[in-house]
């Protein structure tokens, strides 16, 4: 059996109660060494295999997995945050699919989520921001024209881009030309979560300076949007009063 766990976003404690006893009954993990707190490992039992897969190739990866199973042995694929968001866990799954490995999923806290705890935000703000848009800028790997940067900065919405602060200023371009003004509230988290953990607020304008001046260029989100100044905003008519819902009656004014 192979379990595919999320670690989290980098602190020891933000892992779910779940993965953490995958861990512990683990024979054999792998995981993203360059990202992963190594931290997590000292739950793993003493006589329990760890390989680094950020040394290792897909099929390097799958050649261990594939060996572990024959050996009787269950397997945790240990990724940061949460698999499924830039998690590349799709291919392995396949892989395993046709060697008829089972496996199984376990979710963990996504590093954008460790952001907003970070900077104390709520994406979702009434009357600012409904929706949040999770995606990349293109580097080495292309992003489809239909999901660049720019096309989904026509909504405006609250975006988070991973993988992308390396690139600050083409972001910024990018951002401006969507349709964001430059005068747009952003912000950059540096490693969420982690002991170092660094936030920077600036304006989708003064993006590029901002992270140049805080020396990041590697490991941060960039949040964008009017909900990072976290103002302005409407009450939730969950809670109003005069709001009836399933639970309680409104009482009017």
């Amino acid at each position: 059996m192979v379990n595919f766990v999320g670690a989290g976003p980098g602190a020891v404690d933000l892992i779910t109660v779940r993965g953490r006893k995958l861990i512990e009954e683990a024979d054999c993990i792998i995981y993203a060494g360059s990202l992963v707190n190594p931290g997590i490992l000292a739950w793993k039992k003493d006589c329990c295999e760890v390989y680094d897969s950020s040394r290792m190739s897909l099929p390097e990866v799958i050649a261990q997995m594939e060996k572990a199973e024959r050996d009787g042995k269950m397997t945790v694929r240990l990724h940061t945050g949460d698999p499924s968001v830039y998690g590349a866990i799709r291919e392995q799954m396949d892989a395993l699919d046709e060697r008829k490995i089972p496996y199984a999923v376990c979710p963990g806290v996504s590093s954008f989520c460790a952001a907003a705890a970070a900077l104390q935000m709520e994406y979702t703000l009434p009357g600012i921001s409904q929706s949040v848009i999770i995606t990349r800028g293109a580097g080495r790997t292309p992003v489809p024209e239909r999901e660049s940067v720019r096309s989904f900065a026509a909504h405006r919405a609250v975006m988070v881009l991973f993988l992308s602060s390396g690139m600050a200023g083409r972001m910024a371009e990018e951002l401006m030309a969507g349709g964001y003004s430059a005068e747009t509230p952003c912000a950059m988290v540096y490693r969420a979560s982690w002991p170092d953990e660094k936030i920077v607020r600036t304006t989708v304008e003064k993006l590029e300076q901002a992270a140049a001046d805080a020396g990041i260029t590697r490991q941060a989100l960039i949040v964008v949007g009017d909900a990072v100044a976290q103002k302005d905003y409407d009450f939730s008519k969950l809670y109003d009063p005069a709001f009836t819902t399933g639970y309680r009656k409104g009482t009017s004014s």
